[in-house]
């Protein structure tokens, strides 16, 4: 898929859930519960940017790693913002027992790493 309609899509889920976290969850989430929620759009709407650029620059360059970062990047928001988000909602959602989704989040944010490296990388390759 396109990457600039992939950061489309996930930039309006980030408001979605943003808007979900301050008019919804305020009410229900503990304060700690909240800010996790909020970490998670917060980190989605930074690299649905992340995609977006990856997107524009892919079709300016043709670079092919500016295209993996993008995927990268989708990979570290469905890791880190969605472990994220499961996590602030658990209770909510009856899913208390999944202790699995706490190391994911750190996978989530290597992923991002990755992201950004490949992101440096391309733009090298592009420089020259």
């Amino acid at each position: 898929m396109n990457l600039i309609k992939i950061a489309a899509v996930s930039g309006a889920i980030a408001v979605a859930l943003g808007a979900f976290g301050a008019h919804t969850l305020k009410t229900t989430l503990a304060p700690e519960q909240l800010q996790v929620f909020e970490t998670g759009v917060r980190y989605q709407f930074y690299h649905s940017f992340a995609i977006l650029a990856c997107g524009i620059l892919f079709r300016l360059t043709g670079t092919g790693l500016f295209r993996s970062s993008g995927y990268f990047f989708l990979a570290g928001i469905i890791c880190f913002s969605g472990s994220l988000y499961l996590l602030s909602t658990r209770a909510l959602l009856g899913i208390e027992g999944w202790s699995f989704l706490g190391p994911i989040t750190p996978v989530g944010g290597l992923l991002f790493i990755i992201g950004w490296l490949m992101m440096f990388t391309g733009a090298g390759k592009s420089a020259s």
